[in-house]
């Protein structure tokens, strides 16, 4: 997910949707120019009768991508549970205009728009899950012009601009050269762990994809073309448990979870300190006992931890386990009874890290849309689903849906309409510029 801090503070302001705005998740690279004949290129294509026509269709068609929004917002996608969404954005992207939809086995929706020579395959991407469990009421409230729903921004409105950029293709009759096809993706969230892309681009896919196209949060100008990577584990320590007077002395799991996350703190933020990458690490979920007067017989912890550099990624997983190891072994050595408790480390999350330099054409013909479109890129890293791309070292990027939005992955999340039409323009022109428009 990447999120645009951009006038979001003027436009809560403006909202008076509750809460505070998001922490933008995606740190911003080093500025790069942009070559003149990338420039020359997107002028091209912008040109181009055909794409003239599909440029203001887009802007004809406001009020159908803002239905689309609505509809699909209000249809729970909870994680691994997303086939309800999944089905309606099946039917709306079949009525778009497409050649074929299919869903393939991690219940991503696939519709194919067959290219002139076919030489080439393009994705264009929206994950379709949200964070929000079963039961969380995502119905659209209105406050103004802005929309208010858990999951509106992150990533919903994404969804409709891919329908919308299907639509005014087929309306208009725009042919590319290459294949090109649209997903909506599972899994891109939590402990998703970007399940759906990882299918895409297994046996399982539809074939070798030679470039990946993302959109995932609000704004127009950044652009994500390195990949945050990833590690989350699920650590349990286990003991024989029993009543906190009688059992007393025998070994607390909790006290070890404690000793834990105490010396991971210690460590990891010593080691966050000292030169190189960025890497980052926290605690995010805990758990585990059963009464107050009870010593638990489990208590685990979720954790978290972030680089794009592998190494120090790995350095910082193994003070994690070091830390774990040493909390293990100081609760055993103390406890006064019972059989020694053990610990269980579960790996429940690995998005590899990566990315693409900001000179390959697919991120320059990005920034070259931006320009274009009287925007400023904004080069930057995340992790979102593009990481399975720039792992398998295809060109890959992802792109902002347009609009303003923040407080995702609260139930105060809010979509502001502001000039969103340039963020469905930018993908259009950027896709058409990786496809190939095809002459007539």
């Amino acid at each position: 997910m990447v999120i645009n801090k951009k006038n979001i503070l003027f436009a809560l302001l403006l909202t008076g949707c509750a809460g505070m705005v998001n922490a933008q998740e995606s740190e911003q690279s080093a500025p790069v120019a942009i070559d003149k004949k990338y420039t020359a290129e997107i002028k091209k294509i912008a040109a181009a009768p055909l794409v003239k026509k599909a440029m203001q269709q887009i802007l004809d068609l406001e009020k159908e991508t803002m239905s689309n929004h609505v509809l699909l917002t209000e249809i729970p996608s909870p994680p691994y549970k997303e086939a309800k969404r999944a089905a309606k954005f099946a039917e709306m992207i079949t009525a778009a205009g497409v050649d074929s939809v299919w869903t393939d086995t991690a219940g991503n929706v696939l519709a194919l728009r067959k290219g002139r020579t076919r030489k080439k395959r393009v994705i264009l991407e929206a994950h379709m899950d949200t964070v929000f469990p079963e039961g969380t009421d995502v119905t659209v409230k209105y406050k103004g012009d802005t929309l208010c729903a858990p999951g509106i921004g992150d990533d919903t409105r994404s969804l409709s601009v891919v329908l919308t950029i299907a639509k005014v293709m087929k309306q208009t009759g725009i042919q590319t050269d290459a294949d090109v096809i649209f997903v909506g993706a599972t899994g891109e969230e939590g402990q998703g762990d970007l399940r759906g892309v990882k299918n895409l681009f297994s046996a399982a896919g539809p074939g070798k994809i030679d470039s990946f196209i993302a959109i995932d949060g609000s704004g127009t100008e950044g652009i994500v073309h390195r990949g945050l990577g990833s590690h989350r584990y699920r650590v349990t320590f286990k003991g024989p448990g029993g009543h906190s007077s009688g059992a007393f002395g025998i070994g607390n799991p909790h006290n070890a979870l404690g000793r834990a996350m105490h010396y991971w703190d210690e460590s990891g933020n010593a080691y966050a300190a000292t030169p190189g990458t960025r890497v980052t690490f926290s605690v995010g979920v805990i758990g585990g006992g059963t009464s107050v007067n009870s010593i638990p017989f489990a208590s685990w912890m979720e954790v978290d931890m972030r680089s794009e550099n592998p190494e120090r990624l790995n350095a910082m997983d193994a003070l994690l386990k070091a830390a774990i190891s040493k909390a293990l072994a100081e609760e055993n050595a103390i406890k006064k009874a019972g059989k020694d408790l053990t610990v269980d480390i579960r790996l429940i999350g690995d998005r590899p890290a990566g990315g693409n330099p900001a000179t390959i054409p697919l991120v320059q013909h990005m920034m070259a849309s931006i320009a274009y479109l009287g925007g400023t890129p904004k080069l930057g890293v995340a992790s979102t689903d593009s990481n399975i791309a720039f792992a398998k070292g295809v060109p890959g990027m992802t792109i902002g849906q347009g609009g303003k939005a923040g407080n995702a992955h609260s139930l105060n999340e809010w979509f502001l309409n502001d000039k969103g039409y340039l963020g469905i323009q930018q993908s259009l022109l950027v896709l058409l510029s990786e496809a190939g428009l095809a002459a007539k």
